[in-house]
């Protein structure tokens, strides 16, 4: 029998497949076998691209995060331009809330050396605390989104149940709290940048910090 003049299957379409089984049955349960038969190919085939499971998984972390959205409006301060970004860097994460730990386990930060360097020229901080604002915004981002996964795939709220009679100021904070979960992460991320702000002491930099949609 004459060989396909186009592979079967290369890094690219394995790590799609392999994202669509943790989709659908969980992290835990990804095997190579299942990989394969949603490839329609032997399991041997995956060790012509990935030496292993954990490599696969890998290339899995690179493609969900080399597919979240570019966000660039000149029009906007730094800081709403960031408050955006961070925005679609969260729903992109939360559309696969079971593979979205692997971002934590397979973080490509050699992928973010371009946009390390993109931050740092466009951040109108002094040079001293670039890397500050940069790690905080990226902990913050990549963390929050992690609770909230882990919180879906388990089927529980974010926020548990809380008995007023024995927490009754934290209670009280959760009933007052007007934001849904992407709105708190806006304005809590809002919050930090006008820290910034007060921290350098000047309300100025990047301009007001208005509302986002």
């Amino acid at each position: 029998m004459a060989r396909p003049s186009k592979p079967l299957i290369s890094r690219a379409n394995a790590a799609e497949a392999a994202l669509e089984v943790i989709d659908e049955a969980g992290l835990e349960e990804l095997s190579l076998n299942l990989v394969a038969q949603k490839l329609g190919v032997r399991p041997p085939s995956l060790y012509h691209h990935f030496k292993d499971k954990s490599e696969l998984l890998q290339e899995v972390a690179r493609m969900m995060f080399v597919r979240i959205p570019t966000v660039n409006d000149p029009s906007q301060s730094f800081e709403e331009q960031i408050i955006a970004r961070c925005v679609v860097t969260r729903r992109a994460l939360l559309k696969h809330p079971n593979a979205a730990p692997l971002m934590l386990r397979y973080f490509p930060r050699h992928l973010l050396l371009a946009a390390y360097e993109r931050a740092a020229s466009e951040e109108p901080y002094p040079p001293s605390i670039h890397l500050t604002v940069i790690d905080a915004i990226e902990k913050y981002t990549f963390g929050t989104a992690l609770f909230e996964a882990s919180a879906q795939v388990r089927g529980i709220p974010v926020i548990p149940p809380v008995d007023a009679a024995k927490y009754p100021n934290f209670a009280k904070a959760v009933d007052d709290n007007p934001f849904g979960d992407e709105e708190m992460f806006v304005e809590a991320l809002r919050m930090f940048l006008v820290g910034v702000r007060r921290r350098l002491g000047t309300d100025t930099i990047g301009a007001p910090l208005g509302e986002t949609d």
